[in-house]
């Protein structure tokens, strides 16, 4: 009788668990797989440059914006998100460094967090940091951009 009640208890556990699980936003690494994505979903594409294990204002973009439910609402119907990461301790490949490298040269990146935002045929129609105000404030400076 006992184990019955525990397999339930667990069972009725793991059925909330999954109701209550939400999808997380996909973040590319591969710069020319994001482009077609937001081509073909006709998104707009967000650079996300970044140093992921040292920079203070990027780590607390993350924090206060990207890993909140509300900005990832919006990302899923909105955007297609890409890392371009400069980290000082987590490995890259060599062509991930020199895609990141060559990214930051074309797009003029001269500190983190630096935000770009490229229509989905790679024009770029925004650039954006650090938006105080958590991911409210930082979609209403995403919603002022042009679209395409």
């Amino acid at each position: 009788m006992k184990t019955i009640r525990v397999a339930l208890l667990a069972g009725a556990l793991c059925a909330f668990g999954l109701g209550t699980a939400r999808a997380e936003v996909n973040w590319f690494s591969d710069f020319a797989k994001a482009q077609e994505e937001a081509k073909a979903g006709h998104k707009l594409l967000l650079l996300d440059f970044t140093g992921s294990d040292w920079c203070i204002w990027c780590l607390k973009l993350h924090r206060e914006v990207f890993s909140k439910t509300e900005f990832e609402e919006y990302a899923r119907k909105n955007l297609v998100l890409m890392t371009v990461d400069f980290p000082h301790a987590k490995p890259l490949s060599r062509e991930v460094r020199k895609q990141n490298y060559e990214l930051a040269q074309r797009y003029q990146v001269e500190g983190f967090p630096t935000i770009v935002i490229l229509s989905g045929d790679g024009r770029p129609v925004g650039l954006l940091g650090y938006v105080p105000g958590g991911p409210e404030a930082f979609i209403n400076e995403l919603k002022k951009l042009p679209k395409s």
